[in-house]
């Protein structure tokens, strides 16, 4: 069973995920339109880490970062490649989106790639009824870049 939890950022596995994410949005965007945090960007105040795990076994990650009182950023979603396409992304999203909510949150916005890789993550974002947007908070238009919006 999926067990979904804050995560403090502290152990060695999470950091290990977290930098296999940064390393592969490296290789697939170019440098300046990769907007996938550090380790040590996730541990901000205004942001909120929860990691997904199966068993013993970290399959996957998600966050929200704060923009105002109102409106946050959804962050650092990550399946395991190995359990991509399990139903975990969606089991995440949903907790995220339901947590949000009792934040206060009134608006989720995202920003993800726009190639060929990143189509099945427009896709779990759209059947969660994120819809295109302009750019929002520091974010400039980016051929390399889909910006989607959700309301709470």
């Amino acid at each position: 069973m999926l067990k979904i939890a804050v995560d403090d950022l502290s152990g060695p596995e999470i950091a290990r995920f977290l930098a296999d994410h940064v390393e592969q949005m490296r290789s697939l965007t170019p440098l300046e339109s990769k907007h996938a945090l550090h380790l040590d960007s996730l541990r901000k105040p205004e942001i909120t880490f929860w990691s997904a795990v199966d068993g013993d076994s970290l399959v996957g990650c998600g966050a929200i970062k704060r923009l105002d009182t109102n409106h946050a950023e959804l962050k650092s979603m990550r399946t395991r490649p190995t359990r991509q396409r399990s139903g975990i992304a969606s089991q995440l999203l949903e907790h995220i989106l339901s947590e949000a909510e009792d934040m206060g949150f009134t608006r989720l916005s995202l920003e993800t790639g726009s190639g060929e890789f990143f189509l099945p993550a427009r896709r779990l974002y759209e059947k969660f009824g994120f819809r295109r947007c302009e750019p929002f908070a520091d974010y400039q238009h980016d051929p390399n870049s889909t910006f989607m919006t959700k309301a709470l």
